[in-house]
């Protein structure tokens, strides 16, 4: 069994290879039971919980058929953590990109807090629609 990450940024670091590879009950152990994720722009819900963390990204996940979540730059300042990311989705027919910028809030070796920022056409006029 591997060791738990100790800072911040590496609870995030895992977190989020867990979700590259669309491990949710790995990566979900990274939530805590209280966290808020939301999205801007607003067209995802703000949702509460690994249970709410997973409804939003199972389903927006589900066409990719390989997921790389680039982190280009980091900050971070006590329990909060700034990634600066290029997350690239291989589709059926082609790659996405999306430049985001992610902020997470980390207590006690889980994500209590994660905000991400994103522009919404560059993904959602090129993304498949549910079931497709």
């Amino acid at each position: 069994m591997s060791a738990q990450p100790s800072s911040p940024l590496d609870v995030v670091k895992a977190f989020l290879s867990a979700m590259e590879a669309k491990d949710y009950d790995s990566g979900l152990k990274f939530i805590a039971d209280t966290c808020v994720y939301d999205n801007t722009p607003a067209a995802l819900p703000t949702v509460r919980g690994p249970a709410g963390v997973r409804a939003v990204l199972e389903p927006f996940f589900a066409p990719t058929l390989e997921n790389d979540l680039k982190i280009l730059r980091t900050a971070t300042d006590g329990p909060v953590v700034f990634l600066q990311r290029l997350d690239r989705h291989r589709l059926a027919d082609k790659w996405v990109e999306l430049p985001v910028t992610g902020v997470f809030e980390v207590h006690d070796g889980k994500i209590t807090v994660w905000h991400d920022y994103f522009d919404g056409p560059t993904i959602f006029e090129v993304w498949p629609a549910p079931g497709a």
